[in-house]
């Protein structure tokens, strides 16, 4: 698998924290080996748009889609509690 970030991704990405980029790419790197790493708490978020969603920590998830062999990460940003 491999993961491509789209550009509204990079956008919000470039707002985040050093520590929540940290942890994200910790995270990225579990989606590369397993979807189903418990830490990640990976689901389907969107069924009808193929969304996924995952955990980066207690306060922000990013959202993926799956195309083939590739995760196109579309979004990054904070969860509402």
């Amino acid at each position: 698998m491999e993961v491509l970030y789209a550009p509204h991704f990079k956008r919000s990405f470039k707002f985040l924290t050093k520590e929540v980029k940290k942890k994200f790419r910790k995270q990225v790197s579990f989606l590369l080996t397993d979807i189903r790493h418990p830490s990640l708490r990976a689901k389907k978020y969107d069924e009808e748009r193929g969304i996924w969603q995952a955990r980066v920590n207690d306060d922000y998830r990013f959202y993926f889609l799956i195309k083939g062999e590739t995760y196109i990460l579309i979004e990054i940003k904070l969860h509402p509690k």
